[in-house]
Formats: C-alpha cells, structure tokens, sequence
C-alpha cells in the first residue's frame, strides 16, 4: 500500500506542475491571442488551436490532480456529516460507477487516439499539430485516475473492516 501511495503521490505531483504550467501558458497566450486579433488586427493562426489543446490536457493533469488531494465536490447533502465509516461505505457503493466510467473513458478513448494516430490526425489551420498526442492523453490520465480510484478503495475498505 505505501508503495502505491508513494506512486499516486508521485504522479498527482507531476500532474500538479503540469496543470499549472499549462495554466500559465493558456493566460500568457490567451491574453496575446487577443491582444493580436483585437488591437494589431492580426489574428494568430495556431494560438486557439494550441490553447484548445492546452485546456484539454489541463483537464486530465487537473483531473489527476484534484482526486489525489480530494479536491472534487461531493454530494455534501449525505456525505458532509458522515461518520468515517459512513463515508467510506458511500464511497465503496460508488466504486462500480466510476469503473465503469473510468473503463469506458479508456477503453474507447485508446480507440479514439488510435484511429488519430493511424490516420495521421492533424488539425485543419494553416499550421498543422497533430492531434492524436492529446487523444492519447485522455486514457492514458483516465489509467492514472484508475490507480487513485483504487488507492482509495483499499484505504475505504480498511476504514470499513477496522484495519485503518
């Protein structure tokens, strides 16, 4: 267990940096984005494309992120006032869900990037970047997710049986 919360740890932090060196990088270029459209009157051409990249990465790393510190917003209507255990049991019965998702998200995901990489995906500006990299993004933090989802579930099953 401290072996796979060491490697949760490891991998939320680098996530961390990531999302927040994509944060800088979309204000940065967001804010010149518009600054050349709207006062130089001349727009970029690869600025929005690489910013809607950017958000979507920004998604996963934050994604990543955000469950490894408990940063999602719960149902705080059952959740809130729980007991430890009470918690911990709510968050078993939702475990099938977020498999489920999760199995979805990177099964189908990792068929999208595929098709993006045997077509040789690219966007249709005047520069073209390829696509299928941030396709690949999208299973690839959904496993990342999985192994934190897990992490937790053997954490609420102790709480549950007392071996916390």
């Amino acid at each position: 267990m401290r072996g796979l919360e060491w490697l949760t740890g490891a991998i939320s932090g680098v996530a961390g940096y990531i999302g927040w060196f994509l944060i800088l990088y979309c204000m940065a270029f967001g804010v010149s984005d518009v600054f050349m459209r709207y006062v130089l009157n001349a727009p970029s051409q690869w600025i929005g494309t690489s910013l809607q990249a950017a958000m979507v990465l920004m998604a996963c790393a934050g994604g990543v992120y955000a469950l490894q510190h408990e940063s999602f917003v719960k149902l705080d209507l059952f959740y809130a006032n729980a007991s430890s255990r009470n918690k911990a049991i709510l968050d078993v019965l939702t475990m099938p869900f977020a498999l489920l998702f999760l199995g979805a998200l990177i099964v189908k995901g990792y068929e999208a990037a595929s098709l993006s990489l045997m077509l040789n995906q690219q966007t249709p500006t005047a520069i073209p970047i390829p696509i299928y990299p941030i396709k690949f993004a999208i299973p690839l933090s959904a496993c990342l997710v999985l192994l934190i989802v897990l992490k937790h579930f053997i954490r609420d099953l102790k709480i549950i049986f007392g071996r916390d």
